[in-house]
């Protein structure tokens, strides 16, 4: 049983699933609900001087393949979600793609999707995986800058699951 906010004539505003109904916290239970496929994509922006996106693009980071690193980091965020955000539930995922695109000048874009059959979408995997592969690019290059700015870190879409489907406009 949630626990409601109410309103003085009985109506309820709100019921929060994630507390039990001594108002603590509580992972709701998906046994109930039905397998489906669910898939979310997120991304995230770091925003950096031009010439340290270029030392990223070109190879030219003296701790390595800036991307790659990037890439692994944000797949094993993705998969250790439920290890960091308290109400996740331990996903099976079924696939994870990391991509970066850049617009030429100071902005690296970093967009996760995420994949799974199951009881419970994977809005938060995707999330996951795009915000450690931003901070992984930071740590990767801090030396050269210290003043980059991960922002815009977002859902773009997701699919399946009772609540249907969301589209970034």
């Amino acid at each position: 049983m949630p626990v409601s906010i109410t309103m003085k004539d009985g109506g309820v505003i709100m019921a929060f699933t994630h507390f039990n109904e001594d108002g603590r916290a509580r992972m709701v239970d998906i046994s109930a609900k039905s397998e489906t496929e669910r898939v979310a994509r997120a991304e995230s922006t770091i925003r950096m001087q031009p010439e340290t996106l270029k030392a990223i693009l070109e190879g030219q980071v003296s701790k390595g393949d800036v991307l790659a690193v990037a890439q692994v980091a944000g797949i094993m965020a993705c998969k250790r979600t439920a290890d960091v955000i308290p109400m996740c539930h331990p996903i099976a995922l079924t696939g994870v793609d990391i991509q970066f695109a850049n617009n030429g000048k100071d902005q690296l874009r970093i967009e996760a999707e995420v994949r799974t059959k199951g009881r419970t979408g994977v809005e938060m995997e995707a999330l996951m995986a795009v915000s450690a592969a931003a901070l992984t690019v930071y740590d990767m290059c801090k030396a050269l800058e210290k003043g980059m700015v991960i922002e815009q870190t977002r859902l773009l879409s997701k699919t399946g699951g009772v609540h249907g489907e969301y589209h970034r406009e």
